[in-house]
């Protein structure tokens, strides 16, 4: 019998508390290290996205490579990373957590180590989440995709510390069977969005809300927004690196409207406002008592608080305000007797509404200018909203039959 592995701590605080180094970092890890990896965080603290995506994989790596292979980052060599991978493919359970918490706690004053805190986490469907379903460490799994990125994330890493000559060479760049670790397939993974008839009922239950009740004018407005300009959640709420303001909107010289933003890898990009957006604009400025549209130098939130002032500064509260219009619409679609779309319904998330407004403006835009207004780095990422051959491939499929026509 393999002896108990002890319990990891986290390394690494929050990208708003990271550059506080006020954190209490545990005794096993090298202090070299350290610091040379929070160098390398610090590197992409113009994104709390990307800053914890490297976060969460360095924590991993330095808590593996100290508890369990007992080596610094000098040593690692190309089957350590392989060996990693596997650890995380199959992590001990007394490494895995059933929930999401946070990484340190509030001790009368002092900040301390959540002793409820893991580096893996068993991940649970909307809907599962829902029916309170109880969860278990073995129900653990890395997607292939989750394997991946693993390679990717510390390809990206060791990358640095080469480039600090911390390290003599990427242990990562040397494996070359990587496909090993995960599956190939020649499928494609069905993009997650509402059809039309749940996108429907959303948007009108969203549009009943603000006419019921005028502080609902913002939730007729974030789902418009969400859609309309496939937004990003994080991309409406005031952070760091980018504070949403009313003339985000603006004309271009041929009287053109455009909105501005700043998305994943910390890039701004200029989006195409269509007629509706803008009349949606419209209704929630003059809810407001607002003029009808921004001025330039309104530089005013874009979505305001409802209580106290200033701009939403969390994408919780983006969240919460996008499910209520959710359940409501769930409760709407059930009555008009859609029961299967509705139990569809409760599995979506925010994130949906991008994919869903992509997804529409495929079929009747050219590819280029959807990729540009959606931010995706390269086509490739659009062409996964392409489902019209998909279509015409299982249309054409119905002809085939089991038993020959006589």
């Amino acid at each position: 019998m393999e002896p108990k592995l002890p319990l990891p701590q986290p390394i690494f605080d929050s990208y708003s508390a990271h550059s506080k180094k006020d954190w209490p970092v545990p005794e096993y890890v090298n202090e070299n290290d350290f610091f040379v990896s929070y160098r390398f965080l610090q590197a992409y603290d113009g994104s709390a996205d990307t800053f914890n995506t490297y976060r969460r994989e360095v924590d991993r790596f330095l808590q593996w490579m100290n508890l369990v292979a007992q080596k610094t980052l000098t040593e690692v060599e190309r089957d350590d990373i392989e060996f990693f991978i596997k650890f995380c493919i199959s992590p001990p359970p007394q490494w895995i957590s059933t929930k999401m918490v946070s990484r340190f706690v509030d001790a009368q004053g002092i900040k301390a180590v959540n002793p409820e805190w893991r580096p893996f986490v068993v991940k649970q469907s909307k809907a599962e989440r829902e029916k309170g379903a109880n969860l278990s460490t073995s129900e653990y799994t890395l997607s292939d995709k989750a394997v991946q990125a693993i390679f990717r994330n510390l390809s990206t890493y060791f990358s640095f510390l080469e480039t600090e000559d911390y390290v003599y060479r990427n242990p990562v760049k040397r494996i070359r069977q990587r496909s090993k670790f995960t599956r190939k397939t020649a499928s494609t993974t069905p993009v997650r969005r509402l059809s039309e008839l749940q996108w429907d009922f959303v948007i009108e239950t969203a549009e009943i809300m603000a006419d019921e009740d005028h502080r609902h004018e913002r939730t007729l407005f974030v789902m418009s927004m969400l859609y309309g300009l496939y937004l990003r959640v994080s991309e409406l709420v005031q952070s760091e690196r980018w504070s949403p303001s009313m003339n985000h909107f603006f004309q271009d010289e041929d009287g053109n409207w455009w909105f501005k933003t700043v998305g994943k890898g910390n890039k701004e990009r200029d989006i195409t406002v269509t007629q509706d957006v803008i009349s949606a604009l419209k209704r929630y400025r003059q809810s407001l008592g607002l003029a009808a549209l921004p001025p330039p130098g309104d530089s005013s939130p874009l979505l305001r608080k409802h209580k106290g002032q200033g701009a939403i500064t969390s994408t919780k509260n983006i969240r919460i305000i996008v499910q209520r219009c959710f359940d409501l619409a769930v409760e709407r679609m059930k009555a008009d007797g859609f029961i299967d779309e509705s139990e569809q319904l409760k599995s979506a998330t925010v994130h949906w509404l991008r994919h869903t407004g992509i997804s529409d403006d495929v079929r009747h835009r050219p590819k280029e200018h959807v990729r540009d207004d959606a931010g995706h780095a390269s086509s490739a990422t659009t062409d996964r909203y392409i489902d019209i051959e998909r279509r015409e491939r299982h249309e054409s499929g119905q002809v085939r039959k089991l038993r020959p026509i006589h």
